[in-house]
């Protein structure tokens, strides 16, 4: 499990530095993208970043763990609001999502309690 998540999507900004140098190109698609989808419409952007939680869950990905839970802290999600889409993810993953919604807890609270200091 993942102790530090902070550090970890430190070391993930740092690397996707990397591919932003070596594949500018896919890389500008790729942030047009998110920042296309992330743009304020019928939801806002909390609810976009508990939505991208959950799927960070249900498709097992540590990585996007740590950015998500960072964003939906800082976008002002509360325990309860990720502890309800934790528990969708839980629904629609069954077992290997339990695990995964845990670490996904695991690093909103770390990044909230950062938020917080």
């Amino acid at each position: 499990m993942i102790e530090d998540w902070a550090a970890l999507a430190k070391k993930l900004s740092a690397d996707i530095r990397e591919l932003r140098v070596g594949s500018p190109e896919v890389m500008k698609a790729f942030s047009a993208m998110a920042i296309s989808a992330g743009a304020q419409g019928a939801l806002d952007a909390k609810t976009k970043e508990l939505i991208a939680l959950a799927v960070s869950v249900a498709v097992r990905c540590d990585d996007c763990i740590a950015f998500h839970a960072k964003a939906a802290s800082q976008r002002g999600a509360t325990r309860e609001e990720v502890l309800e889409t934790l528990a969708m993810s839980i629904y629609m993953g069954a077992g290997p999502s339990v695990m995964y919604a845990s670490h996904a807890l695991a690093a909103f609270t770390e990044f909230n309690a950062e938020k917080q200091a």
